[in-house]
């Protein structure tokens, strides 16, 4: 008895999936981020309209001023999808615990100026209130958004804003021996000081902004922007002569996280500015708005830190030029 093997080549009925061929054409390769991006949005057979929301279907272009052909055009030049995302994160999260690991076991934060510390406590401490409103935010911005485009990624970035949170709090108990009393203190000063109010008062507004785009542009593009160079440009050069060597370590995921978080807002912006002179005077509009009101709610913060505001202008400036080479009109 003989046994005879054969290899056979079966070709694929078709290469893509209905969605992805009705959009770019039949038997057209797509990439993974495609496929799991493009046309996802839910678009017909609503049950009903929300009882909360009457005037608008679950999901409706019109609950933003912006105005786009296509929403998909808003696409993120990282291509993250799920799998993608998770992936890059879980290195992140490995470098994070390898860093806490390192500083705990050699005590580098007993090395840290009396004074600094408390400066750690009373201003980067509660940066985790701060991201905790960003988490909310863009949360709100993947509920109330259109197009799994930009929706996605900005619950992609509400997870790294909660992920933040969650290192910020771990600095505090490593600083108390994780009695929690350095976190009670933070959450006092956010509360009551006097340098966190204008803050406080500008994070609790966005919270409540109606037009999801705006909201959008107040946290992802303006205060997630200006609120880490204060946090983790200033406040951070200011405290290496005082011992805080080890907190740049530790906060070294916000840096690396800000660099690529940069190319998607960017993207994103630049693309629905370029769709119409409306929205481009709209958007621009906005990002001046939020612009100046998160440099005013900064100014006490720095002040507080490093003794003066000027440092701020820095922010602004460096801003205002990004802001001119995605097409804003300030």
């Amino acid at each position: 008895m003989t046994v005879e093997l054969r290899t056979m080549s079966l070709e694929p009925r078709r290469h893509t999936f209905g969605h992805i061929a009705r959009r770019k054409g039949a038997d057209v390769p797509a990439s993974r981020y495609e496929e799991g991006t493009l046309d996802l949005q839910a678009t017909d057979n609503f049950h009903y309209k929300p009882l909360w929301e009457p005037e608008y279907w679950v999901y409706d272009t019109r609950k933003t001023a912006v105005v786009m052909k296509d929403w998909y055009d808003l696409k993120d030049p990282r291509q993250y999808y799920y799998a993608t995302y998770n992936i890059a994160r879980a290195n992140m999260q490995q470098a994070v615990e390898r860093t806490f690991s390192f500083v705990e076991k050699r005590a580098m934060l007993d090395g840290l100026d009396a004074d600094w510390r408390e400066k750690i406590i009373d201003t980067l401490l509660p940066m985790r209130h701060v991201a905790w409103g960003a988490n909310m935010n863009m949360t709100n911005i993947c509920d109330r958004g259109y197009g799994t485009a930009v929706t996605a990624p900005s619950q992609f970035a509400a997870m790294d804003h909660l992920g933040m949170a969650q290192i910020i709090s771990r600095i505090g108990l490593a600083l108390d021996g994780n009695s929690g009393e350095s976190l009670d203190t933070a959450k006092t000063a956010w509360m009551d000081a006097p340098h966190w109010q204008d803050m406080r008062h500008m994070v609790e507004d966005t919270l409540v902004v109606k037009d999801w785009f705006e909201q959008y542009v107040a946290q992802a593009l303006v205060i997630d922007a200006v609120t880490h160079a204060f946090a983790f440009d200033i406040m951070d050069s200011a405290g290496q002569t005082k011992g805080g060597a080890p907190i740049s370590m530790m906060t070294e995921f916000m840096v690396e996280w800000r660099a690529e978080q940069t190319r998607w807002v960017d993207a994103v912006i630049k693309t629905a500015a370029a769709e119409s002179d409306a929205n481009r005077a709209l958007i621009s509009g906005w990002a001046k708005g939020w612009l100046s009101r998160a440099v005013d709610a900064v100014k006490p913060l720095c002040a507080h830190v490093v003794g003066d505001a000027s440092a701020v202008s820095s922010i602004e400036a460096e801003l205002s030029a990004r802001f001119a080479k995605l097409g804003l009109a300030l």
